[in-house]
């Protein structure tokens, strides 16, 4: 059975743009649209196998590049770090300020 790994969808969101069109959109249909490998293959006329070597090569792409660059994981330690930074602040009273522009950030990184 071909089971889905969660991590890559939050993979796709940071690399999925760097991926040639039609792995970009088969990964879509896979991962952000749930539909299946036959609905995939119909969809864009390939056989269901073709679907999942397509599928397979860009998680592997997928995990290349996060193994290079390590952008989904700072990205996610910068917000974890920026949540607790808010959290303190609320517990301490901070500064309206300081506090008004942790929210800022963490807006930004929705």
């Amino acid at each position: 059975m071909f089971e889905k790994n969660l991590n890559i969808a939050y993979l796709l969101e940071f690399y999925g743009e760097v991926l040639p069109e039609r792995k970009r959109t088969v990964m879509e249909y896979y991962y952000h649209d749930d539909l299946s490998l036959s609905e995939i293959a119909e969809e864009i006329g390939i056989s269901r196998q073709g679907v999942r070597d397509i599928i397979k090569k860009s998680e592997e792409e997928l995990f290349h590049y996060e193994n290079t660059l390590h952008l989904a994981d700072r990205f996610l330690k910068a917000k974890q770090h920026a949540d607790c930074a808010l959290s303190l602040c609320r517990e301490q009273n901070a500064s309206a300020e300081l506090s008004e522009q942790i929210e800022k950030l963490l807006e930004c990184m929705q």
